[in-house]
């Protein structure tokens, strides 16, 4: 499908924030500390350049200093009302990283810039999470959990969290696209189209997000809320505000299901689809919109 005027330049932006994370910077983790820490840096200048006021969550994981990185727009008339779009910027060991997670990181950039210039009835959060990969997920040295934790702790009303993770792969070759069982019985084995997960608790937020997308931006999707037993449904940032109790979803290419370089030396660059990118970034702009609304 074409592109419009607004998605080739947001095309063109994502690409050159996805170079410079997996490319200029490339493997971002604690054993490429340095690396690491120009990633954070790299999304909290281009943050305030947006014209934001960024803080650090700052945590202790390995004996080394991690950080979640928080910008907000507070809300007008229900500022007490969070919506939080996440990503993580680590990648795992021997990884640059391009769709798992640049991809998502690039997305959120995209979402912080087009947000600054509206002024929302509810408060907007984008936050960027540390140590999402392996050894540090689902324990308590990863980003995501110290975050959901310290909002819970303040008693937060957090109404909806988006979790945007490996976001940039897309193909329309046939049994390309994998599922835990017995998803496949149920699901497409074409892997061009945007996931939705949820767990049983997030349903509402689930429906909401994925009928907000259909109706606003012409692109492949499916989605459904499971079990968290089920393979796959849990992993990412996500599941930490499940452990809160708040409710989350994660928006996916599906990550190992459909990407032949999940995880490997191979995900690089050359390997996003720029184009579906631009469009799924602007999908997820309807979603947040639709959660803006005052019957949200």
């Amino acid at each position: 499908m074409p592109l419009t005027a607004d998605q080739l330049a947001l095309r063109d932006q994502l690409r050159n924030d996805v170079e410079t994370l997996a490319r200029q910077i490339g493997e971002r983790n604690i054993w490429k500390y340095t690396n690491l820490t120009a990633a954070a840096d790299f999304i909290e200048n281009s943050l305030n350049q947006i014209g934001y006021k960024t803080s650090r969550q700052n945590f202790s994981a390995d004996g080394k200093t991690c950080s979640n990185i928080e910008a907000e727009l507070k809300g007008s008339s229900q500022p007490d009302r969070i919506i939080i779009i996440g990503a993580h910027y680590d990648t795992v060991l021997g990884s640059p990283g391009a769709n798992d997670n640049a991809s998502a990181v690039a997305a959120n950039l995209a979402l912080a810039r087009h947000f600054k210039a509206q002024s929302p009835t509810k408060t907007l959060r984008f936050v960027f999470f540390a140590n999402e990969e392996p050894p540090f997920f689902q324990t308590l040295q990863m980003g995501s959990q110290h975050y959901a934790k310290a909002c819970r702790q303040k008693n937060e009303n957090i109404i909806a969290m988006l979790s945007l993770e490996t976001i940039g792969y897309y193909t329309d070759e046939h049994k390309t696209q994998n599922y835990p069982p017995p998803l496949s019985l149920f699901y497409p084995s074409t892997g061009n189209f945007l996931g939705f997960v949820g767990n049983l608790s997030s349903r509402k937020l689930l429906y909401k997000a994925i009928a907000s997308f259909r109706d606003n931006c012409k692109f492949p999707s499916e989605g459904g809320a499971f079990p968290s037993f089920v393979p796959g449904i849990t992993w990412s940032d996500h599941y930490s505000f499940w452990q809160q109790n708040y409710p989350a979803i994660m928006l996916t290419d599906t990550a190992p299901f459909r990407y032949p370089h999940y995880h490997g030396h191979e995900d690089t660059v050359d390997k996003i689809c720029f184009d579906h990118l631009a469009i799924v970034t602007s999908g997820i702009k309807t979603i947040i919109y639709g959660l803006l609304a005052p019957d949200s």
